[in-house]
């Protein structure tokens, strides 16, 4: 598990939120949380006690980017999922994930999510990728247009950790979640037809700040065009190896 924050005051219930709903998990975790400039003091008291919590401090801001792919560098299970600082996963999203990788052998598994209102009602969000197992490169098929909604929830996906490093987070200042994305050109996957996380509607959010719709579109056309340049440059080698076999 990896996840960045900047331990931000009215975001701090939300990172204990987080962890609380990883305790819930029935499979054995660890994530490495990387702090983005931010105090260790002001880490939340069960965070700090917990040995399965890892913490990697940057001295000085850079970035959720870059934040969650030094952290990256620092992960030492098989598998690896990113996640936000004030959203949580639902209950059994480990379980099921973890137990189709390893009884398929794919290179990943996603799901659905949801959006977690503030009076704590939830909407269910059915990404375009319809359930069931997509090879790879697949999955950009369900995003034609960068300005199309996005295939899959980035957060939804449980990777295999050298997949991950092979398309991590992109290097923009938003929408650098989409590029992770492109974990799903380099091995084939499935997508269960369940919740697996829950998105936080709330004020602080970034998508709900005013300055957002600026870069979205440059966000978006950079990430669709990865997924593109990479599923068309690793066909050739799919191709190859499918021939051989």
């Amino acid at each position: 598990m990896v996840i960045a924050t900047q331990l931000r005051p009215d975001r701090l219930a939300f990172l204990a939120a987080m962890h609380a709903s990883l305790c819930r998990q029935s499979v054995p975790w660890e994530a490495v949380v990387a702090l983005d400039g931010a105090d260790p003091a002001r880490l939340p008291g069960a965070l700090a006690a917990d040995p399965r919590v890892r913490i990697l401090a940057l001295p000085r801001p850079v970035g959720a980017a870059c934040a969650r792919n030094f952290a990256l560098t620092e992960v030492r299970t098989k598998y690896v999922n990113w996640a936000d600082d004030d959203d949580e996963f639902t209950d059994e999203a480990m379980e099921l994930r973890l137990r189709t990788l390893e009884a398929t052998g794919v290179g990943w598994c996603a799901g659905y999510s949801q959006d977690l209102h503030p009076d704590g009602s939830t909407t269910l969000w059915r990404p375009p990728t319809p359930p069931g197992r997509h090879e790879a490169g697949e999955v950009w098929r369900y995003w034609k247009n960068p300005a199309d909604t996005i295939p899959l929830g980035p957060t939804t996906l449980l990777a295999r950790t050298d997949l991950v490093r092979a398309a991590p987070m992109g290097g923009l200042v938003q929408g650098e979640d989409y590029c992770a994305l492109a974990v799903t050109c380099l091995a084939p996957g499935i997508v269960l037809p369940v919740p697996v996380y829950r998105y936080r509607k709330h004020p602080g959010q970034m998508t709900a700040q005013d300055s957002y719709d600026q870069l979205e579109a440059r966000a978006r056309a950079f990430a669709h065009r990865f997924g593109v340049s990479l599923r068309a440059a690793s066909s050739p080698q799919r191709e190859a190896l499918s021939a051989a076999a």
